[in-house]
């Protein structure tokens, strides 16, 4: 299978220059859906940091690029919502977001912050010894207990002494904050005011306030990503929601 795709067939949330060239890099298999963009684009055409594909292969040799705590090798590796991104070499770190138009955007933070990642919990399952693993929506598995549910959100350590540790959680319940990541309504950040349970394979739908323009709107609880509590935590990690 070829590792190219053509630019014209690529998610409008990259960015890129559609005509540039006729081929551009094609997202391995992984934990992201399809939208997910390829660290070799996210390097060259988004972020500039490379001019070829030798340079980029070159970088990701030299380990000098780290995807939640993990240095990347593959160049079609999926980068996503919510990945922390950092250049140690550069002291730079980012974390990838959804503007208000649904395009993957870079927003620069701390190294404090660059130390701990948000997840979505898809589903969790009982293992042996009758304990609980929560099955993230970027691929990961952790050991947890029952307090964690399915569409919940786990602020995950990414520092090497306490790696998937979990230091806060996000309920998915009314009163709590939601970054919205897909349908029409991607990249607002509301607050939901109702949960309305459906039955059979349809999904729920949930309602919510979005807390820049005040106006209410509905959407599907897989489009919904739990960010906060009273408020939404990503500000306490220096980005503008």
């Amino acid at each position: 299978m070829s590792g190219h795709q053509k630019r014209l067939t690529t998610p409008n949330a990259w960015r890129i220059a559609k005509k540039a060239n006729t081929f551009i890099t094609k997202t391995a298999p992984g934990p992201h859906t399809k939208e997910a963009m390829p660290v070799a684009v996210w390097l060259r055409d988004h972020m500039g940091f490379a001019r070829t594909m030798k340079e980029v292969k070159k970088i990701l040799s030299d380990r000098a690029v780290i995807v939640n705590g993990t240095p990347a090798r593959d160049p079609r590796m999926g980068i996503g919502v919510f990945d922390i991104i950092s250049i140690p070499a550069m002291a730079k770190h980012y974390r990838i977001l959804l503007d208000k138009r649904g395009n993957l955007v870079s927003i620069e933070i701390t190294a404090d912050a660059a130390t701990t990642r948000l997840c979505k919990i898809r589903d969790k399952t009982e293992v042996k010894g009758g304990r609980v693993q929560l099955n993230l929506r970027y691929g990961a598995n952790i050991i947890a207990d029952h307090r964690y549910r399915p569409r919940d959100s786990v602020v995950l350590s990414l520092e090497d002494s306490n790696r998937f540790a979990i230091v806060d959680h996000f309920p998915f319940q009314t009163g709590n904050v939601a970054m919205i990541i897909g349908g029409r309504h991607s990249g607002k950040v509301g607050r939901i005011v109702e949960i309305t349970r459906t039955g059979g394979s349809i999904p729920n739908k949930v309602t919510l306030d979005d807390l820049e323009g005040g106006t209410r709107f509905d959407t599907i609880d897989d489009y919904v990503f739990m960010v906060g509590r009273e408020e939404p935590a990503v500000q306490e990690w220096g980005i503008e929601a």
